[in-house]
C-alpha cells in the first residue's frame, strides 16, 4: 500500500541503504500500522555539493538532510499518527545519519482510494471486495 521514496544526502552507500530500508519499513509498520509486504521503500542519494538549503549547499554547510516522502491511503490514519511518524523519521533518520540540518522533511501524502492500487486494482475495489458481507 505505501510507497515510500527516501531522498539522502551524501554518496552510495549499499550497507545505509538496507538499513534506512529496513528501519523506514519498522517504522511504517509500528506507528502507521501498514502492511510490510505492500510497503516499498525506494532509497536514493544525492551528492551533498547538489543539495541545497537557502542557497547554500550540505558541503558548504557541512552537513547530511533528506526528504522522504510517502504515499497512502486516505482517511488510513488519524492526525496524531501521521505526527507521530513524521517526529519518528526525523528522530530515526538522525540517529542512523549522524547530523542532519533542521530544514529535512517528511511528506505525507494521502491518495484517493479510487486513484491509487498495485497489482493493477485501486484500493477502493481491493476494499469493497474484502468487506465481509453482513445478513441480519
Amino acid at each position: 500500500m505505501p510507497i515510500i521514496n527516501l531522498k539522502v544526502s551524501g554518496r552510495e552507500d549499499p550497507a545505509l541503504t538496507k538499513e534506512l530500508a529496513k528501519e523506514i519499513s519498522r517504522l511504517t509498520k509500528d506507528v502507521l500500522n501498514k502492511k510490510p509486504e505492500v510497503t516499498v521503500v525506494i532509497v536514493s542519494f544525492i551528492p551533498d555539493d547538489q543539495w541545497f538549503v537557502n542557497s547554500v549547499s550540505l558541503a558548504g554547510l557541512k552537513t547530511r538532510s533528506f526528504h522522504l516522502d510517502i504515499k497512502f491511503s486516505d482517511s488510513t490514519n488519524l492526525k496524531i499518527d501521521k505526527a507521530n511518524y513524521i517526529d519518528a523519521v526525523h528522530s530515526s533518520l538522525k540517529n542512523l545519519l549522524g547530523s542532519i540540518h533542521p530544514v529535512s522533511y517528511t511528506t505525507i501524502q494521502e491518495m484517493k482510494a479510487d486513484a491509487y492500487g498495485y497489482e493493477g486494482l485501486t484500493i477502493e475495489y481491493k476494499y469493497i471486495n474484502n468487506q465481509k458481507v453482513i445478513v441480519k
